[in-house]
């Protein structure tokens, strides 16, 4: 069976969820209200209609309540505002508990029923006695929700080593798995400190960045490989994955002479090496 699904995001999120338009005409960039597991909730469509097979959903689809107006949109920056303010109080009244939990934003509802308050920690937590403390004191329904590092620095921002904006901030993709292979492709150190973001964890741009450098490996040659050139015949020592250029070596009696050349102008020799 076919059946439609448009692509949403959240506030503070980089995934994106599938759900029924339910018959509503929504394009990229348009608010909507969405029907979840724990409630309505306000967020921006961000891949249009399109028409799946049933069978490659996970779970059913939920739907596309109603497009968000404009002063929806508004009050719901506004309450956002005034949910940051708290941040102090509901840190003072985590402090007072002795847990051990970071908290990192309060955020508002998109309709002001309720805050969450986002935090992050290294073992389970025990919060029931806070958010009754909370609930208390600020005078809304709270929700609290354990985030990973990856979301905490998304929500507060920072500059990667690069001194650019860090990936996840950018809304670039999802990188929730980046692996050491991956660095591996790129030639990269290995060391943690050198390929770790703000988050203690591998850097996204790492997988943003992978496919380009696992095309490159399919039609490089392989280091070592021996290579017809322009210039006759020689022994690959370096490639330049990014730029698709190949350091040959030339050893002519004692006199060793390393040329760059484009890939294109590249012929492989041996046997068993992809041919050009």
């Amino acid at each position: 069976m076919q059946i439609e699904t448009v692509g949403v995001k959240f506030k503070n999120g980089n995934h994106v969820y599938s759900f029924s338009p339910n018959g509503i005409e929504v394009h990229n960039g348009d608010y909507v209200i969405v029907e979840t597991d724990k409630g309505t909730e306000l967020g921006v469509i961000v891949k249009e209609k399109e028409t799946i097979d049933a069978s490659e959903l996970v779970s059913p689809l939920k739907n596309v309540l109603q497009k968000a107006t404009k002063d929806m949109v508004e009050k719901a920056e506004k309450y956002d505002l005034e949910a940051k303010k708290f941040l102090p109080t509901v840190r003072n009244i985590v402090k007072e508990f002795g847990l051990d939990m970071k908290v990192v934003q309060v955020e508002a509802s998109f309709d002001n029923s309720k805050y969450i308050v986002n935090f992050t920690a290294e073992t389970r937590v025990d919060f029931r006695e806070l958010v009754k403390k909370l609930a208390e004191t600020l005078k809304k329904r709270v929700e609290l929700r354990q985030i990973g590092s990856r979301d905490e620095v998304r929500m507060l921002g920072g500059f990667g080593p690069c001194g650019k904006v860090c990936c996840c901030v950018q809304n670039m993709g999802e990188f929730d798995h980046v692996s050491m292979k991956m660095a591996k492709n790129q030639n990269l150190s290995l060391n943690p400190n050198s390929i770790s973001g703000l988050c203690g964890k591998l850097m996204c741009c790492i997988a943003y960045e992978n496919p380009t450098y696992q095309e490159s490996l399919q039609i490089m040659p392989k280091i070592g490989a021996n290579v017809s050139t322009k210039d006759g015949q020689g022994t690959v020592v370096y490639n330049d994955l990014l730029n698709r250029n190949v350091d040959v070596k030339y050893v002519r009696g004692e006199d060793i002479e390393i040329k760059t050349y484009p890939l294109e102008e590249i012929k492989l020799k041996k046997e068993g090496n992809v041919q050009r």
